[in-house]
């Protein structure tokens, strides 16, 4: 075993600088820019002016390590890492983000760096190196660096296993891609059947439109308890009931917010713009099941409204446009409210349409499912083969 500081030395620090008004600054790879994939996201790349002189080591290079100093939450840690691969002399890295580089490349591979410390990160290795400052999670990095330790192998062996988990790596890639372009003509197939040109009718006149439970320390004392649907849950068009939880609640309250197939969900509290208002529909997997009041559920006339044609029509711009326009920010925060969201407005085409679309989303989903199952065996071959590889 070697330590981390004897292959790459000590973390350089990164550079912020000044704000670039003139458009002519150096793009700043933030940890906005960082994937949980260990990939760089090149999306919103910030450019700032830096007006220090001696940065010329810290122009990003082919095959070096950024780390995560600062950042993350109690449910993702700090200590997030990203290959680099990109144009050299480039890029410089950020003040909350700090430089692993290696010195040696005749004995060490880059990229077999690179994943041991990302299968360490994956496995909750960062947390022991954790302090938390006003909210923030800060990595202690000169401790985290001269401690952690990397398997030494034979520099080809290095090599050997990392064009391995790359060739993996690329099929999950591809999979993912897969999934987001079915995704993608689900949309498209949306507009070109309904377009943007329809008459609209206020949400509560087709739905009967509810909050949730609310949490709090008298349920536990409650008999009654029920699986409790949460925000946490939800995502768009998509539920996940991996990790349920129960609640107490009495015969009223059960009778209220029983979920139903067909209902929808609207994520109501608590997010940024682009995740509020996130909606899905409950297709009825767990029996008995409630939901809390951040969720505000929309029951529909059947005969009149199909939930899969609602629930693409506000995933389309024009409804995520309407759930934006209508959320209400405070400190940051956006919400929305049962009264907000029964006064959206939504089109109600002839229901042969909705059905028609219904069908294309059911056949579509059974390819998701396909490719689904497909992805899930390769990541689960990837992640066996970096336990077998970085323990």
């Amino acid at each position: 075993m070697t330590k981390l500081k004897d292959i790459t030395g000590k973390a350089l620090s990164g550079e912020w600088g000044t704000d670039d008004e003139t458009g002519v600054g150096i793009p700043v790879l933030r940890t906005t820019n960082f994937t949980n994939e260990g990939i760089v996201n090149y999306e919103n790349v910030v450019t700032r002016i830096i007006t220090k002189k001696d940065i010329s080591e810290k122009y990003l290079q082919s095959g070096d390590i950024i780390i995560e100093k600062s950042g993350g939450s109690d449910k993702q840690p700090v200590g997030r890492v990203i290959y680099f691969d990109g144009p050299e002399n480039t890029y410089l890295f950020n003040n909350f983000t700090g430089l692993l580089r290696v010195r040696d490349k005749n004995e060490w591979f880059p990229r077999y760096v690179f994943y041991s410390l990302f299968a360490n990160y994956k496995k909750g290795g960062t947390r022991p190196f954790e302090n938390k400052t006003t909210g923030l999670h800060n990595l202690k990095t000169d401790d985290y660096v001269s401690r952690y330790e990397i398997t030494e192998i034979p520099l080809n062996k290095q090599v050997a296993i990392c064009a391995q988990l790359d060739q993996i790596l690329k099929v999950i890639n591809l999979r993912r891609k897969e999934i987001s372009n079915l995704d993608d003509l689900i949309k498209a197939r949306f507009v070109e059947m309904f377009g943007d040109n329809q008459e609209v009718h206020k949400l509560s006149d087709i739905a009967a439109i509810t909050g949730g439970l609310t949490k709090n320390s008298r349920r536990d004392k409650l008999e009654l308890r029920k699986p409790y649907l949460r925000v946490a849950n939800v995502f768009f068009a998509s539920i996940d009931t991996t990790e349920i939880l129960d609640i107490g609640l009495t015969k009223e309250e059960y009778e209220k917010t029983l979920l139903r197939n067909g209902d929808l969900l609207f994520v109501e509290g608590n997010g940024s713009p682009d995740q509020i208002g996130r909606v899905a529909i409950w297709n009825g997997e767990i029996e008995d099941c409630v939901h809390q009041n951040h969720l505000i559920k929309a029951r529909f006339d059947l005969k009149r409204m199909n939930p899969v044609f609602a629930m693409y029509y506000f995933i389309s711009e024009r409804g995520r446009n309407q759930i934006k326009k209508r959320a209400v920010s405070t400190s940051g925060l956006y919400t929305l409210s049962v009264s907000k969201i029964a006064d959206f407005e939504i089109p109600n085409p002839p229901m042969e349409l909705q059905q028609q679309f219904a069908a294309f989303v059911a056949a579509i989903d059974k390819s998701k499912a396909t490719v689904q199952k497909a992805l899930d065996e390769t990541q689960l071959l990837f992640d066996s083969l970096m336990q077998q590889y970085f323990g």
